[in-house]
């Protein structure tokens, strides 16, 4: 009977926490709106339930998560030959196709997302083994350490030292080792982009061919750009749920989000150095059309500013690395969703790439959500039209190099 209640009283916090928290708004020019309703109800409630046992000292929300992730369908693995690896403890898979080449193929390295602390390779199967068949690329993805068992930056750490094992090894797996490209979606952008960076003046090693960067978190500065205001309460990636992945992701107390949100935690310095690569002026007026209010200014909290500091270096903030670099960078595929908090960071980043003169291929979903290209297609019935045509995007451009 105690039992009975417990576990009824533990439903009833459950529900009313779940009820606190943000309401989706998801707009009919979103394809699949009525899936993503059901996928925003699970989450909250597994953000309710993680803030319930928190309270008890149990952490096992990431647990949760990824059980459910990992139930994702592998799809069709027939045309390719598939292989583990394993490279100082990182674990990485071989996607081969089996139709012959007259010669070296293209290679893709492949970065996955989940802030860090989700997602694995078993998740991306189905995406990887997609783009090698359709591009007959070698596509490698890193299966990196996730947080909090393994802290940031050991994630960015395992797919730097994959490249470059990938690359040094490449025409083992019948790759051009000039031909490389590196790729990753949301976080496994962040990723790929921080990669890239951390190539470009190494003289031992081909230069990359090409990142695609899909839907990538660039910037932890500024949280009130058009995208984030417009799409505050889109799911499956809320404003707020971003800036609360992102402490998890660093280890750092979630008391400060709101306070992130204002922007307390950048210095006047920096903020100043920071405005020419985050203006609001940078962003085209159509994605305004839906609203922006420049927000007011807060002065910066020093406990704060202490705090996010891992939030503004280059590894985590991509887009925040100096124009030296930038230039550097290799031809890039940049993927956006107009329903996306992560947008402007896509926008903005190939605004940076272009005025540095780098080369830029865009695509820009505009019935896209944040997620939508790995789960383009899953268990033979359920399809999201936006995510066909991302994957059908980067198929075109991998097959232009």
């Amino acid at each position: 009977m105690l039992a009975l209640i417990i576990i009824a009283l533990s439903i009833l916090v459950v529900f009313l926490l779940h009820y606190q928290q943000p309401k989706a708004e998801i707009p009919h020019e979103v394809c699949g709106r009525v899936l993503l309703h059901i996928f925003h109800h699970i989450m909250s409630v597994l953000f309710s339930l993680e803030l319930i046992l928190e309270k008890l000292g149990i952490y096992v929300d990431h647990h949760i998560i990824r059980f459910l992730l990992n139930l994702m369908p592998s799809g069709d693995t027939s045309k390719l030959f598939i292989k583990d690896l394993t490279f100082e403890k990182i674990n990485m898979k071989i996607y081969q196709p089996k139709v012959p080449s007259a010669g070296l193929r293209r290679g893709v390295v492949y970065c996955h997302g989940g802030t860090g602390r989700f997602g694995s390779i078993k998740v991306y199967t189905n995406l990887c083994c997609s783009i090698a068949t359709k591009t007959e690329s070698v596509v490698m993805c890193v299966g990196y350490r996730l947080a909090p068992e393994h802290p940031f930056p050991a994630q960015f750490d395992d797919c730097l030292a994959a490249t470059i094992h990938f690359m040094r090894t490449a025409e083992d797996y019948g790759v051009d080792p000039a031909r490389v490209i590196v790729c990753g979606d949301s976080s496994g952008g962040t990723i790929a982009t921080a990669v890239c960076q951390a190539l470009v003046d190494r003289t031992d090693l081909p230069k990359i061919r090409a990142q695609m960067l899909i839907y990538p978190f660039l910037q932890a500065v500024d949280f009130n750009l058009p995208s984030y205001q417009q799409n505050h309460t889109m799911p499956p990636l809320l404003r707020k749920w971003t800036i609360h992945l992102g402490l998890r992701y660093l280890n750092i107390d979630v008391s400060v989000v709101d306070g992130i949100l204002k922007g307390i935690h950048i210095r006047e310095d920096l903020r100043e150095k920071y405005s020419k690569w985050l203006s609001p002026d940078n962003i085209q007026n159509e994605f305004k059309i839906r609203g922006y209010e420049p927000p007011k200014l807060y002065p910066c909290v020093e406990e704060y500013c202490t705090k996010a500091q891992a939030f503004l270096t280059p590894t985590f903030s991509p887009l925040l690395a100096e124009d030296d670099v930038i230039r550097q960078l290799p031809e890039t595929f940049i993927l956006t969703c107009e329903y996306d908090v992560l947008r402007d960071d896509g926008l903005l980043y190939k605004k940076r790439l272009e005025d540095n003169e780098v080369q830029v291929t865009w695509c820009h979903l505009k019935d896209g959500f944040h997620g939508v290209v790995p789960i383009a297609k899953m268990y033979g019935i359920i399809s999201f039209e936006a995510g066909l045509r991302g994957i059908n995007a980067m198929v075109k451009f991998i097959r232009s190099l």
